[in-house]
């Protein structure tokens, strides 16, 4: 979502030439709505097993398995293309895992801004803490070397980007003599705004990539430790996952409770979460600002919240989102919100004071910045 506004913005306001890896026909074909938004798009589609054989290879070295596995040698070509055609004023990396291809020909020598938008290596060093081997292995090995890489970008961008001043934090701490600014992610208030009443169902819903670990592992935890404990006092509960990409681990686990549902990919997640009473986000790992709570509350669903998912979240978005860190406290919290009137939960949520989050508002400084570095 961040990225897609971004994306909006610029071409709202100047040429964009937009690059990105593709990993399956369904990512491709997304392509042809992204140039309604500019007509210059580059898609390369990555080589799944090339780089699988990459990443084994790479595990002696300091090559990060970020970019062992995001990568392909058709990329330097097109950007050589790109480049020829006609050449940008600025670079927009988004990611860490897209920041090398800033610092190397034919774009080292083009003013760079880097969103890292958090912090990934950060993010595995926290993975690493609730692994078990050989997984814990490669978390530590995966942010000791992406964090070294990190460091590296962040110090020769003109400018690096964070959603908040927690991810602020550990990327001054990464990288001392960076220029790390916070741009936090917004909202689309207008577009999520419920168009009805509150959802009757007694429907709790999670919305998220489900092949990402953060999202998977919590998710696991929410059904084996929480969910039992919601059904036992509320046994006409629905617990709603929506996301593309459910893994085989997740669906295994939610196969005997008829009251789960995993529904994969969707067109329009708004509907989904117009029909549920509440949200949930029951991360263990979270970094940054997970847009999954700041939709879900412009949807009108108040929602129950991990303690490291709050401390990512603006303090106007806090009020509608109770926190809850054990299976007990969690399933508690869920309960609560269920036994409340729908309009009920609808105020919970409107506790919230979204307004400074649109997305036009928050991605301002960003436009200010690229157009300064242009201009000097």
């Amino acid at each position: 979502m961040r990225a897609y506004h971004i994306l909006e913005m610029l071409a709202s306001r100047a040429e964009v030439d937009l690059v990105s890896f593709v990993h399956d026909r369904e990512e491709a074909a997304q392509a042809d709505t992204v140039r309604r938004v500019t007509p210059h798009v580059t898609t390369v589609p990555v080589p799944r097993g090339r780089n699988y054989i990459r990443a084994v290879r790479a595990l002696p070295t300091a090559l990060p398995l970020t970019h062992a596995l995001l990568d392909s040698p058709e990329l330097d070509h097109k950007l050589r293309d790109i480049c020829a055609r006609r050449r940008p004023d600025v670079v927009l990396a988004y990611c860490s895992g897209m920041a090398r291809f800033a610092l190397r020909p034919p774009l080292d020598t083009i003013p760079f801004v880097l969103d890292l938008v958090d912090v990934d290596s950060q993010k595995w060093s926290d993975l690493a803490e609730r692994a078990t081997l050989p997984m814990r292995w490669l978390y530590r090995r995966e942010a000791r070397t992406l964090g070294a890489f990190e460091s590296r970008a962040a110090t020769a961008a003109l400018a690096t980007l964070v959603v908040n001043e927690r991810e602020a934090a550990v990327a001054r701490r990464l990288a001392p003599s960076a220029n790390v600014q916070v741009i936090s992610n917004g909202v689309d208030i207008r577009h999520l705004g419920p168009i009805n009443g509150a959802g009757i169902n007694p429907q709790v819903i999670f919305c998220g990539v489900m092949n990402y670990a953060p999202n998977e592992e919590g998710m696991l935890w929410f059904v084996r430790d929480i969910w039992p404990l919601v059904r036992a006092r509320r046994p006409d509960s629905r617990l709603a996952i929506v996301g593309s990409d459910p893994t085989t681990t997740l669906r295994a686990a939610c196969a005997s409770d008829r009251m789960i549902e995993i529904t994969g990919r969707v067109a329009d997640v708004r509907e989904r979460l117009w029909t549920s009473a509440i949200a949930v986000a029951p991360l263990r790992v979270a970094r940054g600002l997970q847009n999954k709570v700041l939709e879900a509350v412009a949807a009108g669903l108040p929602t129950v919240v991990t303690t490291a998912v709050a401390a990512g979240l603006p303090r106007d978005v806090r009020p509608a989102c109770p926190v809850a860190d054990t299976p007990e406290s969690f399933a508690n919290a869920v309960i609560d919100l269920l036994a409340l009137t729908p309009d009920e939960r609808r105020a919970r949520a409107q506790r919230a004071f979204l307004a400074p989050l649109d997305w036009p508002t928050t991605l301002e400084p960003l436009w200010s910045l690229l157009e300064t570095i242009t201009t000097h």
